[in-house]
């Protein structure tokens, strides 16, 4: 089962509800990057989509999403590091 995703990734400055329910996605995504995956391969796989039907979508979807993990992994872990009586 394919988890439901925004078309874009949030954007904002800060860790939001949406990030915290994708923390899991955002490491795949990051992961298949690294591993040298073709952006195609990665929308079909994590993100259920095909491509060669929906490519401007497809490449929405996976250019936003790897921006906000990237953010996450760069800033956004320290807002899942803090307790919340912060």
């Amino acid at each position: 089962m394919t988890e439901f995703f925004e078309d874009i990734a949030p954007f904002s400055l800060e860790l939001t509800g949406y990030d915290r329910a994708h923390i899991r996605l955002y490491a795949r995504l990051m992961d298949a990057v690294a591993d040298g995956a073709d952006w195609k391969e990665i929308v079909v796989v994590l993100f259920g989509l095909d491509a060669a039907h929906e490519p401007e979508r497809a490449r929405n979807i996976f250019d936003s999403h790897l921006a906000r993990a990237r953010w996450v992994a760069a800033s956004g872990y320290k807002d899942l590091l803090r307790t919340r009586d912060d």
